[in-house]
């Protein structure tokens, strides 16, 4: 017996080498394959399923679960394994690193080859589209979709190379396949970016048709571009770049290229260079992309006056940025670079004055006469953008058709009737950002038709192949988006239609006006939705200008800020028809005339680092990709499905009927050994020339059932005794377990039987302590009582105050009022002391000094409440508001509050700017630099001070020394702080008087004068005829 060997190589598939004479035989096989080994097929790595996951998605157990989907991607990516099937789609991880998966002996190894006899990879789509070609005579197409930096353009590259190496080829065909694959580099500087997502990712959907004759041999080929990014050119987002092509002109470019350019090596000086502030990234060379793409030029037929041209019309695009404008007085816009208009007149060969002319003038024709009306600033730096938008579009698709025209094959003798067709589409995936613009809308429309036709094609596709093996056809339920694209696209009243309207349209239109077009339209839509339409709850997500699709792949909210200004550029103004429908139709045409295949290529994370699996990441893009939904459509028959020759060629042992060799028909021989198998009739189906499985369980079985017939001979004895003794053993078991069952069922059985007793008894006594609860305490309401009483205490623990100022107290019941009212003042003056603790000892000084001015002022001074939020201060004024002389001639002596006050004079009550300083014996009136008048604390009898707003206050002193003139009369804006921190420092907290109506005061010796107080709506100080103070005060409380 030949010991079995087996060999993993990079790509996951396995190999099982040759014997000596350069063939291997096995004894399940009865032919022997080519000296490069046998390539076994796609069941072998079933037995490391665990491990490295399933080859393809249709064999998941649970298809229809999204966590196993990522589980089988998580397996496989940690593997290496970055390509998987679903059916014949091929879902491709970016690993980020080089897996030397692409080498010429890779190419060898998938040419040629069945589909599903080696593991999934780029070369085997390739070469199934190839052969199918070649053998069926009809047109094919790859359709490589994904989100940028998915790697679609790489996977298109490596379509490319395999073309290009693995075809016939002759001096003819090798230069067409050399322009094919550098006409790459070419598109990829004029149409590729950096952006925050990828450094090198395609802003423009691409479609290559690849011409083969009839030898198979590549012989032409035609590229179609979509949805070039324009708006690119005049502004990219912060991280991001404009095309690769204008940094690897400045930093590649000769000096005397750039000269005669008018260029600098220094991307900063160019306006639509720095907008995203990313000239350069560490990940692009500029300089070296420069040669390859003059190279690349070269090879595809551009003669070297056409490449001047190009980068003349490039070069124009830079100095259109930097044409900068100025403002009229009248508001008109006019040039202020006049050296780039001599630029541009010399690169694009124009007249500098007409260009100066229509960069700041718009033509307007009215009742048959032509009118030229100057631009504002706003209005011509927008014409200058669209010019620049529209120089660059046109330049990329004649670049486009310059290239075609190179890819044609101009042989007379060619006839195209023989010739076939692979085409290859590489086009945006669904994009949703935080801000979705016009251009994600356009992407995610062109992914919904392309999703109804993938729908479409692969549902056709399972039914030709059901009825061309005779097999019944279960219609498939699914989600048909024919209702979102009617809704973007329909004539008249789809979202394309009201757009194109509103731009044409006269008057004043605007983004706003579109969206309040479209609630008017197309508001009652079910997969339609604005802020204005939406309830409650979703208007808190969305903005008031945007509106929502609910596409196929989920929800996307569009801002239409900008939608006219992109649907509609200001140079085509008269233009109607909807381009994008048109494309999309056209491309559409051209997808349906071929054969299709698919790669979904999916990002692992956004870190571009290597061996990195970002789940959230991978499942927005599973998603959006629609991957689960073509799982679950390809699963909704069988499973599983092979030619009779192959299943019965593998799985021949596990029969003695068809061991070692079958002799009769093939369908005959695979019916015996599904049937000894034990496959019931629901789990499989015999076709014309294949078998039909339903479950890959039913496949696992089998296969896991072949692992096990390998070591038949050696582990047949070990499998008898095993039996027996595991029967014994089972039989001692399952005796114990029925005797401890019966033993533990007893025991659950009394403890439930002791639990609904006691349930019955706490029932009982709640019942009779409710009918008693009135009563004083005995035996029939003890229980519960004590439960109210629990549960009143239950409560208050759950709402106890937080605060002194929570005055909330639960109800307690009637027995429990005396200990509630206990327990409140005890909890009251715990969080009080709590408080007190806590308090520092500057907010203790204030609310000391707030506790002196409400007994003094509370319920008595009338704007003694608009004082309480105020804190009081140490003083009202500062070291430099008092003169430098008083402090001299106070010297050492502390002061402790200071405030600005008005003197009224005895004799005349004329109004006088003084200061009152607080020392610590005596208060003190200073004038300026003048000490006026000194009051002792001991000689102050008292302080009077009315019940009104005002401010005015009276300091009566004793007149027993000569040296008091008599009471002063005062006036200050603080008068509650300052009153206050006089009756502290002077401990006259009882001598302070409110009176209402008048305050008598002495004017001197013997002298007697009067303030009257009323109220009035404004505050009035002034001497009345009656020779007495009038205070007129308004009231701001009442009492």
């Amino acid at each position: 017996m030949m010991e079995l060997k087996i060999q993993l190589i990079p790509t996951g598939e396995i190999i099982l080498p040759p014997g000596k004479n350069g063939e291997f035989y096995c004894q399940s096989c009865t032919k022997a394959v080519g000296s490069d080994g046998i390539r076994v097929m796609m069941e072998s790595a079933l037995t490391a399923r665990d491990r490295v996951g399933m080859q393809d998605f249709v064999l998941l157990e649970n298809h229809t679960s999204e966590v196993a989907f990522i589980e089988n991607l998580r397996k496989r990516f940690k593997e290496n394994l970055i390509y998987t099937y679903i059916g014949s789609v091929l879902v491709s991880m970016n690993p980020y690193k080089d897996l030397e998966i692409y080498t010429k002996q890779h190419m060898d190894r998938y040419r040629g080859v069945n589909f599903y006899e080696v593991s999934p990879h780029i070369y085997a789509v390739a070469d199934n589209a190839y052969r199918s070609m070649r053998t069926e005579r009809r047109d094919q197409c790859i359709l490589i979709s994904g989100e940028s930096g998915a790697g679609k353009t790489e996977a298109s590259k490596k379509v490319l190379q395999y073309y290009a190496i693995t075809c016939p080829a002759s001096e003819h065909v090798q230069t067409v396949k050399d322009r094919l694959l550098q006409s790459n580099p070419v598109l990829e500087a004029f149409g590729n970016a950096k952006t925050l997502r990828n450094d090198n990712s395609s802003r423009f959907g691409k479609y290559m048709d690849i011409q083969f004759d009839f030898k198979g041999a590549p012989v032409g080929g035609h590229i179609i571009n979509y949805l070039l990014e324009k708006s690119r050119v005049v502004h990219q987002s912060h991280g991001e770049r404009n095309f690769h092509i204008f940094y690897q002109l400045i930093e590649g470019g000769e000096d005397d290229l750039l000269r005669r350019l008018g260029l600098e090596k220094n991307a900063q000086q160019y306006q639509y260079l720095v907008k995203g502030n990313c000239p350069k990234v560490s990940s692009i060379n500029d300089r070296n992309d420069w040669k390859i793409v003059r190279k690349a030029l070269s090879v595809i037929g551009f003669t070297d006056d056409e490449v001047e041209e190009l980068l003349n019309i490039i070069a124009s695009v830079l100095h259109l940025g930097n044409v900068q404008y100025g403002g009229e007085d009248s508001g008109s816009a006019y040039i202020t670079t006049e050296t780039q208009i001599k630029y541009l007149a010399r690169l694009l060969g124009v007249d500098g004055t007409v260009l100066k002319e229509a960069l700041t003038h718009k033509k307007i024709i009215a009742k048959g006469e032509e009118l030229m009306s100057p631009l504002n600033q706003e209005q011509a730096a927008s014409a200058r953008d669209a010019l620049s938008k529209a120089i660059y579009g046109r330049t990329f698709t004649w670049l486009v058709n310059k290239i075609n025209g190179s890819l044609a094959f101009k042989d007379d003798s060619f006839n195209s009737k023989n010739a076939s067709v692979i085409g290859l589409l590489d086009i945006y995936g669904f994009e949703v950002f935080q801000n979705n613009s016009f251009e994600q809308f356009c992407i995610n429309y062109c992914n919904e038709k392309l999703q109804q036709l993938f729908i479409e094609l692969t549902l056709k596709s399972e039914q030709e192949e059901y009825e061309a093996e005779g097999i019944t056809w279960e219609p498939v339920q699914y989600f048909n988006n024919k209702i979102i694209c009617d809704l973007v696209e329909e004539k008249f009243k789809g979202i394309i239609s009201i757009l194109d309207e509103e731009c044409l349209r006269p008057g004043d239109a605007s983004d706003i006006t579109f969206l309040e077009k479209l609630e008017n339209t197309v508001g009652g839509h079910a997969h339609f939705l604005t802020h204005k339409l939406a309830d409650g709850k979703t208007r808190k997500i969305m903005g008031r200008e945007e509106f929502r699709l609910i596409h196929y792949a989920g929800e996307v909210n569009y801002n239409v800020n900008g939608f006219l200004d992109k649907n509609n550029d200001l140079l085509f103004r008269n233009l109607k028809s909807i381009y994008l429908s048109i494309c999309l139709a056209k491309l559409m045409e051209i997808l349906m005339s071929k054969e299709p295949s698919y790669v979904r290529c999916i990002k692992p994370n956004d870190a571009k680092q290597a061996g990195r699996f970002d789940e959230v990441l991978i499942r927005h893009q599973v998603k959006y990709l629609g991957l689960m939904e073509n799982l679950r459509v390809r699963r909704a028959g069988f499973a599983y499905r092979r030619r009779y020759e192959t299943f019965l060629q593998r799985y021949k042992s596990l029969c003695p009927d068809t061991w070692p060799n079958w002799d009769g028909r093939l369908v005959d021989g695979v019916s015996t050994l599904v049937k000894h198998l034990g496959y019931k009739p629901e789990e499989y189906k015999l076709g014309r020339t294949k078998i039909f499985i339903r479950f890959p369980k039913t496949l696992f079985a089998t296969e896991d059932a072949l692992e096990v017939r390998k070591h038949s001979l050696a582990t047949k004895l070990q499998s008898s005794w095993k039996g027996y003794s595991q029967k014994t053993k089972y039989r001692k078991m399952r005796q114990s377990a029925i005797k401890i069952q019966a033993w533990w069922r007893g025991i659950l059985a009394c403890r439930e039987a002791k639990r609904r007793r006691e349930a019955a008894n706490t029932i009982r006594r709640f019942i009779k302590g409710f009918i008693y609860r009135h009563q004083p305490r005995c035996p029939e309401n003890e229980y519960f009582l004590d439960y109210v009483r629990y549960s009143f205490l239950m409560k208050l623990h759950r709402s106890l105050p937080k605060t002194v100022l929570d005055k909330s107290w639960p109800t307690p019941p009637p027995a429990l009022v005396v200990a509630s009212e206990q327990l409140r003042k005890l909890c009251m003056q715990n969080m009080v002391w709590k408080y007190c603790k806590n308090i520092n000892l500057e907010w203790k000084h204030q609310l000391e000094q707030k506790m002196v001015a409400s007994e003094i002022f509370k319920d008595k001074k009338d704007n003694y409440p608009q004082s309480v939020p105020k804190l009081f201060v140490g003083s009202r004024l500062n070291g430099e508001d008092i003169n430098p002389k008083v402090q001299q001639t106070l010297g050492n002596e502390k002061m402790k509050y200071a405030v600005p006050v008005t003197k009224y004079d005895r004799k005349g009550y004329k109004a006088r700017n003084r200061q009152l300083l607080l020392m610590a014996n005596s208060a003190i009136i200073v004038e300026e630099a003048k000490l006026k008048q000194r009051i002792d604390y001991s000689s102050l009898k008292g302080i009077s001070v009315s019940s009104l707003s005002d401010g005015m206050f009276v300091l009566h002193v004793a007149c027993e020394d000569n040296k008091q003139k008599g009471d002063v009369v005062l006036q200050s804006e603080h008068v509650i702080e300052a009153l206050t921190k006089v009756a502290i420092c002077a401990e006259k907290m009882n001598s302070i008087n409110i009176n209402q109506g008048s305050i008598k005061f002495n004017v001197a010796q013997g002298k007697e004068g009067i303030i009257d107080f009323t109220s009035g709506s404004e505050l009035l100080i002034a001497k009345a005829k009656n020779g007495h103070l009038s205070v007129t005060a308004p009231r701001l409380n009442s009492r």
